[in-house]
């Protein structure tokens, strides 16, 4: 899972607008002029590159860049096919045990020497069993058994094919140097300690640009280009201004663009338009005071108007989801159990609960998106009586609301708008909503014993049509505890320039180290 971050325009414009001034102004340095150079948008600064704390999209990004997985994605257009990368041989032995051997010219940089089996082994154990987000991908994992200093075996406690997509060549799945992290303190967040990938490093200019430059010591197949510059723009808008001001060559963009976009491409430049794994729900806290009545959290699902958000924040562009596992997916559910709007119901349920006069706060991002969707909500509650607060929350804080480490706040948060860049496999979907997500990223308070077990069954059963019961009903335990509305998947719309060709995984973001010239 990546998560996006954004901010409004005002926002950039005020606090950023000199940045984006020289974007707008600077002159052209693509490839095409100097055979060198990716220009890329990226919606938020880096925070931690560590695999263990990684936490948003340029923190997966660059560790792609300047470390490796044993085996990788491709392209969510082309079926996300695995190949092997920093494994020159990957073969499943058994059901339970995977054979690696790592290529014999990967060498850490700052003088760690070669990347090793050890190295493997340490970086899969650090994160299983312990607080990262990201424990759940080694969830099934025994243990990393070192052959010698380039070849090992894993191996897992069950049969768990789902681990080939889930685990290794995602954020968990990059390799760190055991030698130059145990040096750094067992961890780190913005310096790497040792690199070992197609690129490195190079700059930091916070809230502002990242520049990778080509790793002079990397033997694998070279990149195409020798420099990637990241610019940070917040706000999808500005950065297609940008874009069209010939400021960068790739950038994500949002719905609200398509009809002009697709009117009137820029010229020598290209559209994605994908289904996107990027699901949208609404969280209703449980554990808060005025929301401990399921009877009031499902008026809150009945005066919901799920049509009018897709039309109104969407543009009609995507459809109501039915559950957290991928839009029409072999595993997603047929329908939600509450489909069809009911004021009249709502208003039942809440005088049933004693409940009037129902004022509640809900926390949202400041991008365009969130903020449409958010006066929806506020509207189409506001016919059932329910007063909605919109209390729109820049990253850091809104990232900070349900987290249990900052303070006793997460308990009674009351409802808020989130989405997650979801996976191939429904189980990195279903992850967030476990017992033991609370106070981490299951901000609902869901707490099913039932919903656990399912979890555990469904990592481990091979057959597709008992899976997707297994996941269908996990779905409905999760909209009868009232504690979400399930709102849509996110389309994925990009524009690049044609001379250049992108490939973009299945979470939307884009892997530089697989970009290739035109």
């Amino acid at each position: 899972m990546g998560l996006d971050w954004s901010t409004d325009r005002r926002g950039l414009l005020k606090a950023g607008g000199a940045l984006f001034a020289g974007l707008a102004a600077r002159p052209h340095f693509a490839w095409a002029a100097d055979g060198d150079t990716l220009r890329l948008r990226a919606t938020a600064d880096l925070q931690v590159l560590d695999p263990k704390g990684i936490i948003g999209e340029l923190d997966d990004v660059i560790p792609r860049c300047t470390q490796v997985t044993l085996v990788r994605l491709g392209d969510m257009r082309d079926g996300n096919k695995i190949t092997p990368y920093a494994a020159k041989v990957f073969e499943w032995k058994d059901p339970k045990t995977i054979a690696f051997t790592l290529h014999d010219y990967l060498t850490w940089n700052n003088g760690f020497g070669p990347v090793t089996a050890e190295d493997v082994k340490f970086s899969f154990e650090r994160i299983k069993g312990s607080d990262s987000a990201w424990a759940y991908q080694f969830e099934k994992l025994d243990k990393v058994e070192v052959i010698d200093q380039r070849s090992g075996l894993i191996h897992l406690t069950e049969p768990f094919k789902p681990f080939l997509y889930i685990t290794l060549p995602y954020y968990g799945g990059h390799i760190v140097c055991k030698a130059a992290v145990e040096k750094a303190g067992g961890s780190y967040t913005t310096s790497i300690p040792a690199e070992c990938g197609p690129y490195l490093l190079d700059k930091w200019e916070q809230n502002q640009k990242v520049t990778l430059v080509a790793n002079p010591d990397w033997k694998g197949e070279k990149p195409a280009f020798s420099k990637v510059e990241y610019f940070i723009v917040t706000d999808d808008q500005a950065a297609l201004l940008a874009y069209e001001a010939d400021s960068f060559d790739y950038t994500k963009l949002a719905q609200s663009s398509a009809k002009q976009i697709k009117a009137n491409v820029p010229a020598d430049s290209k559209l994605i338009e994908a289904r996107s794994t990027r699901y949208v729900w609404l969280t209703i806290n449980m554990n808060a005071e005025k929301l401990k009545d399921p009877r009031v959290r499902q008026a809150i699902q009945y005066a919901y108007d799920g049509d009018a958000v897709l039309q109104g924040a969407y543009d009609g562009l995507t459809t109501r989801a039915t559950g957290v596992v991928q839009a029409d997916s072999q595993f997603s559910r047929a329908a939600n159990k509450i489909a069809t709007r009911d004021i009249e119901k709502a208003k039942a349920l809440l005088a049933e609960a004693g409940v009037s006069a129902l004022e509640l706060n809900l926390y949202c991002l400041t991008d365009s998106v969130s903020q449409s969707t958010a006066q929806i909500i506020q509207s189409s509650l506001g016919e059932a009586g329910i007063t909605v607060n919109i209390q729109p929350t820049e990253d850091a804080a809104y990232w900070a609301l349900g987290d249990k480490t900052q303070g006793d706040g997460y308990k009674n948060i009351e409802m808020v708008l989130m989405d997650f860049a979801g996976g191939i496999d429904p189980t990195e979907n279903l992850v967030w909503f476990r017992p033991d997500q609370i106070g981490v990223y299951n901000w609902s308070f869901f707490d099913s014993k039932e919903y656990e077990d399912l979890y555990q069954k469904g990592l481990v059963e091979q057959d597709d049509a008992k899976r997707k019961e297994i996941f269908n009903r996990m779905e409905d335990l999760m909209e009868d505890s009232g504690g979400f509305i399930f709102i849509c998947f996110r389309p994925f719309l990009a524009i690049y320039r044609s001379d250049i060709n992108p490939v973009i995984l299945a979470d939307g973001h884009p892997d530089p180290t697989q970009f290739t010239k035109a």
